[in-house]
C-alpha cells in the first residue's frame, strides 16, 4: 500500500505529485533546492503548493501523501519506483505525524493567528534536520487571519531552498492573491460515487450495497462516506436530519426540529471536550510539574487560561461543523426531491430515502423545492456571519414550511 492509495479518483493529481516528488529527489541528489515561484513545469520541484477542491475531496490527504513522498527513503525509488512507498521510515513517520521535518498546522479554533504563523516562518528559514526537506502543511489556509496571511506571505516570498509550503483551502479565492500567485495550484475534483464505494469495499471491508449507499449519501466526501458506512451513530444522525422535511408541517414542528439540530451539535462539542479537554489539562499540569491539589507553579495560570480559550474556540468550531454536515444532508435531500420532480432516472444521493423523497416531491412544485434549497443555503451563510445558531436554524426550518 502506497501513500497515494487514499486519494480516491484523483489520478491526475497523483501523477503531478509523483513527478514533483521524483524531481525533488533528483534535486536533493544534485545538492539543489526547490525552484522558487509557482513552477508550472511538473518536472520541477517548487517551494509552495496550494491544494484546493470541494469538501471531502482530499486536499489534506493529498498534501500529507506528498509530504510523505518527499521524505520517502525507499531504495526502490532509486530503481525507478514511485516515491511514497508507505512502508519506509520516512513515509511511516510522516503519516503518523512524528517526522521531525514535517510540521502539520490545523487550528482547533476558528482561525490561525499571526503568532503561530510567525513561529512557522521562523522555522521555515532553517534547513531540515534529516537532510531532505522541511515541510510545513497548513491544513486550513483559509482560516488565516489577515495578519497571519501577511506573515505567511513573507515565508513564501523568501523561501529556504529546502523548505516546502503545502497549503490547503476550499478554493483559490480563499487565499490572498499575493500568496496564491507564488504557489503551484492543484485542484482536486469530486470523486465518483463508484470510486468511493470501491475504496470502502477494498479498504474497510464494507458490504458492496452498504458501500454504494454510503458513497452516494456522502456526496463526494470520502471521509463522510466512510463514517456513514462504518459508524452506526453517523447513520442515525443523518436519518434524524432527513426526517426534518417531513416534520415542518407546522410552526411547532419547525421549532422542534431546529432545537434538535442545535442540541445535537452542542452534544457533539461536549463529547469532544470530554475526551480531549481533560487530557490536555492534565498534560499541561504535568508539563509544569504541578501535583494534584498543590499550588499552581509560576506561569501556569496564564497557560491554563490560553488552553481554555483554545478549547472554547474548538467547541464553537465543532458545533458549526456538525451543523454544516446536517445542512449538506438537507441540501442533498432537496436536490433529490427536485430531481424526482423533474423526472430524473439517475441514481440519487439518498437512494435509501426514495419513499420520503417521493412524498415531499408530490406535495410541492419544483419552484417550492428551489426556495427550500435557497433557505438552506441562507442558513449556511448566516452561520458563517456568526448569527446565533438557533436563530439561523429556526429561520431555515420555518422557511422550509413556508415553501
Amino acid at each position: 500500500m502506497s501513500v497515494w492509495d487514499d486519494l480516491v479518483g484523483q489520478d491526475r493529481v497523483v501523477e503531478q505529485l509523483t513527478a514533483a516528488a521524483q524531481a525533488a529527489r533528483a534535486a536533493v541528489a544534485a545538492g539543489r533546492g526547490a525552484a522558487p515561484g509557482p513552477g508550472g513545469n511538473a518536472s520541477l520541484m517548487t517551494h509552495a503548493w496550494l491544494f484546493t477542491g470541494p469538501p471531502g475531496a482530499g486536499q489534506s490527504t493529498a498534501a500529507r501523501a506528498f509530504a510523505a513522498a518527499l521524505q520517502c527513503t525507499s531504495p526502490d525509488v532509486e530503481l525507478g519506483g514511485v516515491p511514497g512507498c508507505g512502508f519506509c521510515d520516512g513515509c511511516h513517520t510522516v503519516l503518523s505525524g512524528s517526522h521531525a521535518d514535517v510540521k502539520f498546522v490545523r487550528s482547533d479554533g476558528l482561525s490561525i493567528g499571526v503568532g503561530d504563523m510567525r513561529d512557522l516562518v521562523l522555522r521555515a528559514s532553517s534547513y531540515p534536520t534529516g537532510g531532505r526537506w522541511s515541510v510545513i502543511l497548513v491544513d486550513a489556509a483559509h482560516r488565516l487571519t489577515e495578519a497571519a496571511a501577511n506573515a505567511l506571505l513573507k515565508g513564501v516570498e523568501e523561501p529556504s531552498p529546502r523548505t516546502v509550503w503545502l497549503l490547503c483551502a476550499p478554493s483559490v479565492q480563499d487565499v490572498l492573491p499575493t500568496i496564491r500567485s507564488r504557489c503551484r495550484l492543484l485542484v482536486l475534483r469530486t470523486p465518483a460515487a463508484e470510486a468511493v464505494a470501491d475504496m470502502l469495499v477494498r479498504r474497510d471491508g464494507v458490504e458492496p450495497e452498504t458501500a454504494r449507499l454510503a458513497a452516494l449519501a456522502g456526496q463526494g466526501d470520502v471521509e463522510r462516506s466512510r463514517r456513514l458506512a462504518v459508524d452506526e451513530q453517523s447513520r442515525a444522525r443523518r436519518l434524524d436530519v432527513l426526517r426534518i422535511p417531513l416534520e415542518v408541517a407546522d410552526i411547532g414542528g419547525c421549532l422542534a426540529a431546529a432545537q434538535r439540530l442545535v442540541d445535537t451539535a452542542k452534544a457533539d462539542a461536549e463529547a469532544l471536550a470530554e475526551t480531549q479537554d481533560a487530557k490536555e489539562t492534565d498534560d499541561l499540569r504535568a508539563a509544569y510539574g504541578a501535583a494534584e491539589g498543590s499550588r499552581a507553579p509560576r506561569g501556569m495560570a496564564g497557560a491554563v487560561k490560553e488552553l481554555e480559550k483554545r478549547q472554547k474556540s474548538r467547541a464553537t468550531r465543532t458545533r458549526r461543523e456538525t451543523l454544516g454536515v446536517a445542512l449538506l444532508d438537507l441540501l442533498g435531500f432537496y436536490r433529490d426531491v427536485l430531481a424526482v420532480q423533474l423526472g430524473s432516472t439517475g441514481a440519487l444521493a439518498n437512494e435509501d430515502q426514495r419513499p420520503a423523497l417521493a412524498k415531499v416531491a408530490a406535495a410541492g412544485s419544483p419552484e417550492n423545492t428551489l426556495r427550500r434549497i435557497e433557505a438552506v443555503l441562507a442558513c449556511r451563510e448566516a452561520l458563517d456571519r456568526n448569527v446565533d445558531p438557533l436563530l439561523a436554524v429556526e429561520a431555515m426550518t420555518v422557511a422550509l414550511r413556508a415553501g
